[in-house]
């Protein structure tokens, strides 16, 4: 068993408060940390480097619990840590901000006079912003072309309208006055997580002319979807070629594995296959400053996401690709390289950290630059200098930076620092013990306020947390959804177990509960209960087990196991392995539940809590949304159904407008409101019970 304690600074109880001297004679009273606080924090992201590094452009969404809504402006944040300047005022959000060649001006994307965001452009001296486009369905994700005189957007279209737009305004309009409400299909693949695909909108990469406004369509004549998650790419340094991810397939989507694809700006022609021997996924095209090189992610496991990436590079003169981290047992992302393309900077997730990390051009070893929280959005200064957004327990995201070797790092924002200031904070411990199969295992426990390990005579509820995927991870995170300082707030031990099928420590055991999706995992979350029971301070009549999504799932099999736990809390968790065939993804859901059903039912349904109930008689809160497509309302359902029919106690949470996560404020916080009533419901608050 290895063993170690890692403390951080997290956020204190809701109920208990301390008292603390801020000077000689001024004492405030802290508070705590509450649900409505996650909605007051400044959420930031979309972060862009100018050309000379000098400023950061960044996306600042702060939300209006009363109107129900948020709403991001680009802010300009000075990257040698003088401070930063709201950019922007739309009353709506503003998309991902993009510099000029020149860096003095900005592209993004708002719903300024209309229903669907446009093209903005604005000087960086300030100004009103210009609207450069009237696109039937919208723009997003530009980038401008070496000059400053054009810039690239992507738009979905209706196929054989994309050189009419008028028509196809026509269209839009003839189908939204239409009474029929029927979708139809013959794909597979035919709805995403809360919409519908059935409506044959394919996105495109245009080309604007600034000047003269005219439009053009790059990819006339493509009519497949580009990927689950819109339109990735890149455009070359000399602004020639466009490297993009979309998928290999069209119809009917039987199989969603994703290329690299290249198009020529001036003469666009059919797009060519860059990775077509490759029969796993290819993605996030990034091209290296001096054009030598495409930098992608690859996989090598048809349908299966949670298959390590690979980092490739591919020399554009040879035509040759070389992968850079084959030996790097983690999975690299948001790779960028320093101006001279020497050097190539990505974060990965690693032992439940999101780390900075480095390699040469050439491949050769992995260095990691730093280890803390979670990073991610970098930019690489002429300086060599990082600045990317960085979050922890503690802090949400924030604007750092750092330098290449590691060493000098810097906080740049302080949007949440007032907000955050007269609350109270706690300690969160990193812990290893030996799990299923003798296998090291890592989970985070996070204590109550005022919690002293030497006092055995307080006995202590203790929440334990298992997070979706399943091939996720719990991490040193600020989560806006799943937060756990909210969570421990009343008085609550939290144990955050990234059980065998975890991400980020390793292919291996990533993969360990490939076809017996709650054997290890359930092993693991057991034996790390016995280590909390083990330390004295928690009582073994007040435990309650939560998880979503695949963490759903095992809160239901535990119970279809074991009846160890006064409660459990199941939001959006999957209840029926077969249900699961009617998900907006079925790819490669033969592989992780070890069959189809038609050819090994038995093995199917033998890790399938509907199918295994007799034993089940824990109460369960059951919390799911309509338009969760990802794991359908049936799921929820048909576990809440099945236990009111065998008696046991349980509670629905139904939410008409919601997805698969809650993501409105108001929602947002009648749903912690319903958390933390079922615990203390069922196990109280704090070391005394009070119910």
């Amino acid at each position: 068993m290895k063993n170690q304690f890692r403390f951080i600074v997290v956020l204190l109880s809701a109920v208990l408060v301390a008292a603390v001297s801020l000077s000689a004679g001024e004492e405030t009273e802290k508070r705590a940390f509450t649900a409505e606080d996650i909605w007051k924090i400044a959420r930031l992201g979309s972060l862009n480097l100018s050309p000379d590094g000098r400023l950061a452009a960044v996306v600042v969404t702060k939300y209006c619990i009363e109107e129900n809504k948020g709403a991001g402006d680009i802010w300009l944040v000075n990257t040698d840590g003088t401070g930063a300047r709201r950019f922007t005022t739309g009353e709506t959000s503003e998309g991902p901000p993009a510099w000029s060649p020149d860096g003095k001006r900005l592209a993004f994307t708002a719903k300024r006079d209309g229903e669907k965001s446009q093209l903005q452009i604005i000087p960086l001296g300030g100004g009103e912003a210009e609207e450069l486009t009237d696109m039937p369905l919208g723009v997003s994700s530009p980038r401008w072309l070496p000059g400053g005189k054009r810039i690239v957007f992507v738009s979905p279209v209706l196929p054989g309208f994309e050189e009419d737009l008028d028509s196809m305004n026509v269209e839009i309009e003839k189908r939204s006055e239409s009474r029929i409400s029927a979708k139809i299909t013959e794909d597979v693949f035919y709805r995403y997580w809360d919409h519908w695909l059935t409506d044959g909108y394919v996105n495109h990469l245009f080309v604007i002319d600034i000047e003269t406004k005219e439009v053009t369509d790059l990819m006339t004549g493509w009519d497949r979807l580009t990927g689950a998650s819109g339109l990735g790419y890149a455009v070359s340094p000399e602004g020639a070629e466009i490297a993009f991810s979309a998928f290999r397939y069209g119809a009917p989507y039987d199989s969603l594995t994703t290329d690299i694809y290249l198009i020529d700006v001036e003469s666009p022609g059919k797009p060519k296959n860059l990775t077509a021997r490759n029969p796993a996924n290819d993605f996030s095209p990034y091209y290296t400053p001096d054009g030598k090189y495409i930098l992608f992610g690859a996989q090598k496991i048809v349908g299966f996401y949670g298959d390590r990436v690979r980092l490739v590079r591919y020399d554009r003169k040879t035509h040759g690709k070389k992968a850079l981290t084959e030996s790097f047992d983690r999975s690299p992302s948001g790779w960028v390289t320093d101006r001279k393309a020497k050097t190539i900077y990505f974060h990965a997730g690693d032992r439940a950290m999101g780390s900075l990390f480095s390699v040469k051009i050439d491949g050769g070893e992995v260095k990691e630059i730093y280890r803390s929280g979670f990073n991610n959005s970098i930019g690489v200064t002429p300086k060599n200098r990082l600045v990317f957004l960085h979050q922890d327990n503690a802090e949400p995201n924030t604007v750092y930076s750092i330098k290449t070797n590691g060493s000098g790092l810097k906080k740049l924002t302080d949007f949440n620092d007032e907000l955050l200031a007269d609350i109270e904070w706690g300690e969160i411990e990193d812990v290893w013990f030996t799990g299923a199969e003798g296998a090291d295992v890592q989970m985070f426990v996070m204590y109550p306020p005022f919690f002293n390990a030497e006092d055995q005579t307080k006995k202590w509820p203790l929440l334990v947390l298992v997070h979706g995927g399943p091939h996720g991870t719990f991490g040193d995170n600020f989560h806006p959804r799943w937060n756990t300082q909210a969570f421990a707030a009343p008085g609550y031990v939290l144990a955050m177990v990234n059980f065998h099928g975890s991400s980020t420590f390793g292919q291996d055991f990533t993969d360990a509960i490939t076809g017996e999706h709650g054997r290890k995992p359930y092993l693991d979350v057991m034996a790390a209960v016995d280590v909390m029971l083990e330390r004295g301070h928690i009582d073994e009549k007040r435990m309650a087990v939560a998880g979503g999504s695949y963490g759903g799932y095992l809160v239901s099999w535990i119970a279809t196991q074991t009846d160890r736990f006064a409660c459990l809390i199941n939001h959006a968790g999957v209840f029926d392995l077969l249900v699961q065939f009617g998900s907006d993804w079925t790819f490669g859901r033969p592989r992780a539940y070890g069959g189809n059903p038609w050819d090994s039912m038995d093995d199917v349904i033998r890790w399938s809590p509907a199918h295994n109930m007799e034993k089940y008689v824990t109460p369960t809160l059951v919390v799911h949304g309509e338009l969760d497509y990802r794991v359908p309302v049936g799921n929820g359902l048909e576990a809440y159904g099945m236990l009111k029919r065998k008696g046991v106690p349980a509670r629905l949470v139904y939410f008409p407008d919601e997805n698969h996560w809650v993501l409105t404020p108001q929602n947002s916080i009648f749903w912690y409101g319903e958390f933390h009533g079922w615990l203390k419901r069922w196990i109280g608050v704090g070391p005394d019970v009070a119910r």
